[in-house]
């Protein structure tokens, strides 16, 4: 049978390089790490990983010590910096030493263990996080003053990097952003020496006062705009599509769907297109997102684990003939709107069965 039977999800390597070089664009002079936490953004940490490293990226951030492990082997003797977002927990150390893994600090117990290693060892080297607003991660500007006052911590804790994390950078009005500015200046002074790393992906489009050393790029490269809106610098990474299994005529008063969620107003032509929640399409985007079939955006009227059910209106579709769930023309951003989400979470939603492609890779 040459119905395909699943959704495939491809993943266009040169859309990621072509986004890299727009942040590096943006971020002018400043590094670009990369943030591929959550098997970066589900897209696969390993063939992402090694793409942007043929792209010149050096840095690389995780949330989980596994997640640092593995991408340590996906990358091999590549001798890439990779920092651990969780920091130094307990039982992690002989971890993050095999896998030659950088703690970022977040916590006062996480600095005095770090300073108690660096004290065994003759020397520590970790990342610090001071949290200057957002409440998440991070010490205070207090408790990161008290820490590098210890006698000695400064002769055995070597501290490249020193964090901090924009709450609001998606809104660029937001007075929050100067606010939490302010306050890294006052971090910065404290470890002058250090590489400074302020500006994730939204932060590193707010100007050249935000930069600083290092930006940690995550969701705009791939494919979502810094301002939780669709950006035509960026290209689309992840293209996830699926097969029509059926078209239906509808009569008015015809209802789809669960819960009857959609009535139909007039005579239409529906498609059921295979692919659901289970496959990443977010079912709060039924009624307001849309899919791309037939040359045109069509509206989501049913979401269900396995299926869709979409709008074809008079577009020329057949069974068999493919839709853009998400892609180049149904765009991340549009989709998590419509889903009242972030297009981080339609990302990391793109589920393992659908088919895997990767175009172009390095």
């Amino acid at each position: 049978m040459s119905l395909a039977d699943r959704a495939r999800l491809t993943i266009d390597l040169d859309a990621l390089a072509h986004n890299r070089a727009v942040v590096a664009a943006e971020a002018a002079g400043a590094e670009v790490a990369a943030v591929v936490k959550a098997d970066a953004y589900g897209l696969g940490a390993g063939p992402i990983g090694r793409r942007l490293w043929a792209e010149g990226t050096r840095s690389f951030f995780v949330a989980r010590t596994a997640e640092g492990e593995a991408l340590r082997a996906a990358l091999g003797e590549r001798k890439a910096t990779i920092y651990v977002l969780d920091g130094l927990l307990p039982g992690a150390a002989e971890r993050l030493a095999a896998a030659r893994l950088t703690p970022v600090l977040s916590t006062l117990p996480q600095a005095m263990a770090a300073l108690a290693l660096a004290a065994a060892n003759g020397r520590y080297e970790a990342a610090l996080q001071v949290d200057t607003g957002m409440n998440r991660q991070g010490l205070t500007l207090d408790a990161a003053q008290a820490l590098l006052a210890a006698p000695g911590a400064l002769r055995t804790l070597h501290v490249p990097l020193i964090v901090s994390h924009l709450g609001s950078a998606t809104d660029p009005a937001e007075p929050r952003n100067a606010e939490q500015l302010a306050r890294f200046r006052d971090v910065r002074a404290l470890l002058p020496e250090a590489r400074a790393s302020f500006a994730a992906s939204a932060g590193a489009f707010l100007g050249p006062d935000f930069r600083y050393d290092q930006v940690r790029a995550g969701v705009s490269l791939f494919g979502g705009g810094p301002f939780e809106r669709p950006d035509p610098r960026l290209k689309a990474v992840a293209t996830l599509e699926a097969p029509i299994l059926d078209i239906r005529n509808l009569r008015p008063g015809d209802r789809v769907g669960y819960g009857q969620s959609f009535t139909a107003p007039a005579p239409m032509r529906v498609a059921v297109v295979a692919a659901g929640y289970a496959d990443g399409v977010i079912r709060a985007a039924m009624g307001r997102g849309h899919a791309w079939a037939g040359g045109g955006l069509r509206r989501l009227l049913a979401v269900t684990m396995d299926l869709t059910v979409i709008d074809l209106g008079e577009a020329a579709a057949s069974v068999g003939d493919m839709v853009e769930m998400v892609g180049p023309n149904a765009l991340l951003d549009d989709l998590a709107a419509a889903a009242g989400t972030v297009a981080h979470e339609v990302l990391v939603r793109l589920s393992p069965r659908a088919e895997r492609i990767y175009l172009r890779g390095a």
